[in-house]
């Protein structure tokens, strides 16, 4: 059961236009999108990952920052084009492969956002095109 709480809002920068609405998909881990998310499902499948097993499909995908090669940002493409993408990126730090896999997916995107102050299963909504992010409801527990 979701409880209302004060809303929260948390200004960062606008990387990528867009808004979306949903529920939080935190890592305290980077994600590397290049054999780290499955393209057949979205769900990441780098073992010891704290999200190993979850899917990003819809989700507001928050995380500090993204690592790995370069076709990490067409893989976040490819999902797109097969209709698996989050809902949005919120990230600690953009780094260029998320941030241009962004833009190319039409993800919404906003970075210098304190990822700590959001949790899984919070309900959230970022506007891409003023750097916005508003935590609008948390689950119990």
């Amino acid at each position: 059961m979701r409880e209302p709480i004060l809303m929260i809002v948390l200004q960062g920068r606008s990387i990528a236009p867009g808004h979306a609405r949903g529920v939080a998909l935190v890592s305290s881990e980077p994600i590397s999108f290049l054999g780290g998310v499955s393209l057949e499902s979205s769900v990441v499948i780098e073992k010891g990952h704290e999200l190993q097993g979850k899917p990003l499909k819809g989700s507001i995908l928050c995380f500090p920052h993204g690592r790995g090669s370069t076709v990490g940002s067409y893989v976040l493409y490819s999902l797109a084009k097969r209709g698996l993408v989050p809902a949005a990126i919120v990230n600690r730090f953009a780094d260029p492969v998320v941030a241009v896999g962004a833009l190319i997916a039409g993800i919404p995107m906003v970075d210098r956002i304190d990822i700590s102050k959001i949790k899984s299963g919070d309900e959230v909504e970022v506007n891409g095109d003023e750097g916005l992010v508003k935590i609008l409801s948390r689950k119990e527990g």
